[in-house]
């Protein structure tokens, strides 16, 4: 029976991409808050965060992303679950509106989020990640 071997530097990127992932919702959601003055605390910050962080783990899980978190053929569409997840949560159980306009806004931010900062590793990061076959491949 085989044995996967788990390295420091897998686990750290996967949990780097998590978090990196979940930032850009953090920020998103930051900056549309501030953007249309809505202040209600935490909560309300954290009733407009809740569905776009539901849809990024459904995205993760539907993409399988935590097993190749910087290859492309995982990520673009774990972008795509991400956004329409957390709209669809936000209209169904929120009670919100949809608005064409803040889906076309959350695709722009949260894909140039979400893949930049991919882009950025494969070409700024360690010498060996822009040679790395994960992150165009598979």
């Amino acid at each position: 029976m085989p044995t996967t071997i788990v390295t420091v530097r897998d686990t750290c990127r996967l949990h780097c991409a998590a978090v990196a992932d979940l930032l850009v919702l953090v920020v998103f959601v930051l900056i549309g808050r501030r953007t249309h003055g809505e202040d209600a605390g935490i909560g309300g910050f954290v009733r407009v965060l809740w569905p776009f962080v539901a849809g990024l783990v459904l995205g993760w899980a539907v993409t399988v992303l935590f097993r190749e978190p910087l290859a492309w053929r995982r990520a673009l569409p774990a972008w795509l679950v991400t956004v329409v997840g957390g709209m669809a949560l936000r209209v169904l159980l929120e009670g919100r509106d949809f608005k064409l306009a803040f889906m076309i806004v959350a695709l722009l931010f949260v894909g140039f989020g979400m893949l930049g900062w991919r882009a950025v590793v494969h070409r700024f990061g360690p010498s060996n990640s822009r040679n790395d076959p994960e992150i165009w491949a598979r």
